[in-house]
């Protein structure tokens, strides 16, 4: 990306949930952080020119985005709580179970149709993302697709 202004420069993940994802859970997140490292618009209002690592990580109930410098010091935490995602990331979870069976089945047909709802589900994500950052955090949709995609890695034991 030409122009580095207000982005994510890395993203952490922090939390036992991830030691327990599935295939392809893990390879769903992988993506995303790929994804976030090429292009992404995230910044904290007031700061438009900082480029920013993430610590995300879920705690005591609540979405925690940890915001930091260049240098890793730590410049503003943004809690939210977890529960509005609840019942979309419990939904997300069957869809990729039900896609792993599908795909262990080779039925192409509801492959295709499981990997619709999740792009449903991914903009559903999304869009609360945006919402309940509004105001916390500058995010453009992509961003905000992918950060939920962390969010459902991360939270695994509804």
């Amino acid at each position: 990306m030409a122009d580095a202004k207000g982005r994510l420069t890395q993203v952490f993940l922090e939390g036992e949930a991830l030691h327990r994802i599935s295939a392809l859970q893990q390879a769903d997140r992988e993506q995303a952080v790929l994804d976030l490292a090429q292009e992404n618009e995230f910044y904290l209002p007031g700061y438009s020119d900082l480029q920013s690592i993430l610590h995300l990580s879920i705690q005591e109930g609540r979405l925690v985005f940890d915001v930091r410098d260049a240098e890793d010091k730590p410049v503003q935490a943004v809690l939210l709580a977890l529960g509005p995602f609840k019942t979309l990331i419990r939904d997300y979870r069957m869809l990729l179970d039900s896609y792993a069976s599908a795909v262990a089945e080779g039925r192409e047909a509801r492959i295709q149709a499981i990997d619709m709802g999740r792009r449903g589900l991914h903009n559903e994500g999304a869009e609360l993302m945006l919402e309940r950052l509004a105001g916390k955090v500058v995010i453009d949709f992509p961003t905000a697709r992918r950060l939920f995609t962390l969010v459902c890695a991360l939270h695994q034991t509804l």
